[in-house]
């Protein structure tokens, strides 16, 4: 069981580091004139570009603004407490 929590543990910080990802990937979308060509830029915007894409088909674009991020965001930390809680329910139950 200490292997299954371990391993949730590091699901959720990945979805951390996702995360961040995701914040830098929507702070760089606010500066239009970037060269996305650019291998770092290229790569940010293919880590990300597949999740944001599907909650862009939920929520359309009201007003020229993307607030699929927002959704996005949302669901990246549930997903992260319901990792959380899971791993302290197996370190919990590991105990007795």
């Amino acid at each position: 069981m200490e292997i299954f929590s371990t391993l949730l543990q590091i699901l959720s910080q990945t979805l951390e580091i996702y995360s961040l990802i995701l914040i830098i990937r929507v702070l760089l979308s606010w500066f239009p004139n970037l060269d996305w060509s650019n291998p770092v830029l290229s790569s940010v915007s293919s880590i990300t570009d597949p999740y944001l894409n599907a909650f862009r088909g939920i929520i359309p674009p009201i007003g020229g603004l993307d607030l699929s991020a927002i959704l996005a965001f949302i669901v990246l930390n549930l997903m992260q407490q319901l990792l959380n809680t899971a791993s302290l329910t197996f370190i919990a139950g590991s105990m007795y």
